[in-house]
């Protein structure tokens, strides 16, 4: 009421200059992605594309130059050298997508300067398949979910937790949609990647250690290959299970019920996409009310991400922020509240002259108008002259 005649409303203004720093899997996507969002909210930005996706780098600085302002969206390439000196400038936001270990060192620096962040990291995101679903539909869309761009998709499905009688079907099921979608020999399939480097090849393949195999496993390190492969019976101590996979290895773990699934989710770091199969609309909102994740998506993989009506970030270990759509825009502005008053009705104002004192007392600027709040039957505590 104290402001019904006024305008309120909400300024958005640009932060200034962000400093975007991409990722290597979806170069494109995520990197042109929140520097869409940086120039709709009216900032300049620097690009900084992972030196990782150096073919996609050299694109994107032979490319953005002849179709943005390269004084206000520069293309910066190069590797660690090239970041760290970025880092040690001030920027008005710091947009990162990567790994945990690189934002820890982002939000350091940024703290220097109370730069504020927005971190898209990853985690393990989980899935659950729940008995009282269509398995072949669900196995299917798992395996695509798991196995496009091999596997390194930040909110790829990164384990199955299933019923124990379950595992076998679902390994078939997933086994039979591997070779629909990759051929008898995924490694001459055209449709099916290679691990980005050596190094993530080496990582990858240390992972396998102490499980077992049930599909594929197949690897050649000179062509940084390594086939769509499940792991069946694993236990939550294996190595697979200690870190984000971010490959083409698909653990399976037992569970005997949806309590134990969602007990099992939340004794692990907040993922940053949970992943739900089931024909029980109440068991899939039972899963959303007692687990907590970046984003949810249920009888799908990956899918949401092209949803831009929904935020798309995560939360805790998997990140901070949001964007995609207006979330974006809204992330990289400054929503500025606006309250412009008018310089009339000052008898209303003077009635309105009350804050809190003590519990169940008010203390009143104006003496004048004690009485009549009085009549409200407000215990009165009027200001005494200092």
């Amino acid at each position: 009421m104290m402001t019904i005649s006024d305008q309120v409303y909400i300024q958005p203004e640009p932060l200034g200059v962000v400093l975007v720093i991409g990722a290597w899997n979806y170069p494109w996507a995520v990197t042109i992605g929140p520097l869409i969002g940086a120039i709709a909210a009216g900032n300049a930005a620097v690009i900084k594309p992972s030196e990782v996706s150096s073919h996609t780098s050299k694109v994107m600085e032979d490319l953005l130059p002849l179709y943005l302002d390269k004084e206000l969206y520069p293309v910066v390439t190069g590797g660690v050298t090239e970041t760290q000196e970025l880092l040690k400038q001030r920027f008005d936001h710091i947009f990162y997508t990567g790994n945990g270990t690189v934002a820890k060192i982002i939000m350091e620096a940024a703290a220097k300067h109370l730069t504020p962040t927005t971190l898209e990291l990853g985690g393990k995101s989980p899935c659950y398949i729940d008995k009282n679903c269509d398995l072949s539909v669900a196995c299917r869309r798992i395996a695509w979910g798991k196995y496009s761009n091999c596997g390194q998709t930040c909110i790829a499905p990164d384990y199955i937790l299933c019923d124990p009688s379950m595992q076998d079907r679902v390994i078939e099921e997933i086994k039979k949609n591997i070779k629909e979608f990759y051929t008898e020999d995924p490694k001459k399939c055209l449709d099916y990647g290679r691990i980005i480097n050596q190094r993530h090849f080496k990582r990858l393949m240390a992972l396998l250690e102490g499980s077992t195999i049930a599909v594929g496993g197949e690897n050649e390190e000179s062509e940084c290959y390594i086939g769509p492969t499940v792991l069946r019976d694993v236990k939550p101590d294996a190595k697979v299970m200690q870190e984000e996979i971010f490959g083409p290895l698909l653990p399976i773990l037992t569970v005997s019920s949806a309590d134990e699934a969602i007990k099992f989710i939340n004794q692990r770091e907040k993922p940053l996409a949970l992943y739900i199969f089931s024909s029980d609309n109440k068991l899939i909102k039972r899963l959303i009310a007692e687990t907590s994740s970046g984003g949810v998506l249920a009888n799908d993989c990956l899918m949401h991400f092209s949803v831009t009506s929904l935020p798309f970030g995560g939360v805790g270990n998997s990140g901070m922020g949001h964007y995609h759509g207006k979330y974006g825009f809204d992330n990289l502005s400054h929503l500025r509240g606006c309250l412009i008053k008018q310089l009339k009705m000052e008898g209303v104002n003077n009635i309105c002259w009350v804050c809190p004192y003590f519990t169940q007392h008010w203390v009143v600027f104006n003496p004048e108008i004690i009485y009549q709040l009085k009549t409200l039957n407000l215990k009165i505590h009027p200001l005494k002259p200092f």
